[in-house]
């Protein structure tokens, strides 16, 4: 158990004693938010839902899109 907690405090230790990191940090969480919560919104519309009216008709959708040849 002393391996476990000397990993942890390692780690809280050196994310207390940062500075430019924590800047770093709250960049890529931003851009992680902006890429999954907004981008979604704008981009992917949940297309299945909005087309069709029940999972049997979605269902067959998706089986049809996966096994059609091109």
């Amino acid at each position: 158990m002393t391996v476990i907690k000397r990993i942890i405090r390692f780690y809280v230790e050196g994310f207390r004693s940062m500075t430019v990191g924590k800047t770093l940090w709250v960049l890529i969480l931003l851009k992680l938010f902006i890429m999954f919560a907004i981008l979604k919104l704008f981009f992917f519309p949940n297309f299945l839902s909005t087309n069709f009216d029940n999972d049997d008709d979605r269902a067959r959708h998706v089986r049809h899109e996966l096994i059609k040849k091109r």
